[in-house]
């Protein structure tokens, strides 16, 4: 069974205290102590070369192997106790207290996350004092998550209200839950009776849920791999140019593109394949004059019809009328 973050996350913190006191483990041995396949430990091995004992890029952990063996070749230098800076401390604390209150959280987890943030606590000192005054919460995503986690583990269906930005519209919708998952924001892969397919809903655009006495029986589908990412476009979804100027160019850096081309004023164009070339539309709104959708032409003019009629619903607004008079002044 595939490793959630959490569980990978605490695999790998014993990992490091592990390969310290074994120099030269092999990866075989290592594997079988943690219960996990060696392909799984090569990626935990891939991952702790990026971290280190300070946010600011400090002494990073020197880890490596050949394939039979692992080798960790800096443990003295990133050995020696972490001193905190006071925006560390604070950042450290905040988070600590905004996840311990998340739905779901396993509670000895909760306990021993609460035990870290007492003995962070008390190294801060005075640097405490600032996280205090500051408070993550995750009130309305953390609910939806906390029902759906409870679907999942009970194996029932889920009612929900859905807000959709493509359709800019809620809709109501029975689904069998698959998983949950994190990629930038929470997620739910499910199975959706509205579409009669495999759909993924983010929990901060659910209105309204509710647990269903109906079994949950969702199709054996292979769950997809995110390790791209969440959006992966396919090579038979619809191709959409898009030209943007200089202000423009953050869309290149923000969507998965096959190409883009510098324009000569600074600007880019770009294409891009998405199974609903609708939900382009609000993008096109969202750059106004820093750039318009060029092809497909039906999709273009509807972008075109969406602004005309935000402008007029812009100006049959009292306040928008009023702006517009003194802009003409």
């Amino acid at each position: 069974m595939a490793s959630n973050a959490i569980d990978q996350t605490r695999r790998m913190l014993s990992l490091v205290t592990y390969l310290r006191e074994r120099p030269g483990a092999h990866v075989s041995d290592v594997a079988r102590a943690f219960g996990i396949t060696e392909d799984e430990l090569i990626s935990d091995l891939d991952v702790l070369p990026l971290c280190g004992t300070s946010f600011r890029g400090g002494d990073l952990l020197d880890i490596d192997t050949d394939g039979d063996r692992i080798w960790w070749h800096n443990p003295d230098d990133v050995a020696a106790p972490l001193r905190l800076a006071a925006d560390e401390a604070t950042a450290l604390l905040v988070a600590a207290r905004a996840v311990s209150t998340l739905p779901g959280l396993r509670e000895s987890d909760r306990q021993a996350l609460l035990r870290a943030t007492a003995k962070l606590e008390t190294a801060a000192g005075e640097n405490a004092g600032a996280s205090a005054r500051l408070s993550v919460t995750f009130e309305s995503e953390g609910g939806v998550f906390a029902e759906v986690d409870r679907a999942i583990s009970e194996r029932r269906r889920l009612w929900l209200r859905y807000y959709s930005p493509a359709r800019d519209e809620l809709t109501e919708r029975e689904v069998d839950p698959i998983r949950l998952f994190a990629v930038g924001h929470t997620y739910m892969e499910a199975w959706c009776y509205l579409s009669e397919a495999r759909r993924t809903f983010r929990l901060d655009r659910v209105a309204e849920i509710r647990i269903l006495d109906e079994p949950s029986s969702p199709p054996e589908v292979e769950l997809r791999d995110l390790s791209e990412g969440l959006v992966q476009p396919a090579a038979e979804d619809p191709e959409v140019v898009i030209e943007v100027g200089p202000g423009g160019r953050w869309v290149a850096e923000y969507y998965p593109h096959d190409s883009a081309e510098e324009l000569p004023d600074g600007g880019l164009r770009i294409t891009l394949r998405t199974p609903d070339p609708t939900s382009l539309r609000r993008l096109a709104l969202r750059l106004g004059g820093d750039g318009h959708i060029v092809s497909p032409a039906a999709l273009a003019d509807s972008a075109r019809q969406a602004a005309r009629e935000a402008l007029a619903a812009y100006d049959q607004h009292p306040e928008g009328s009023y702006d517009r008079q003194e802009q003409g002044r």
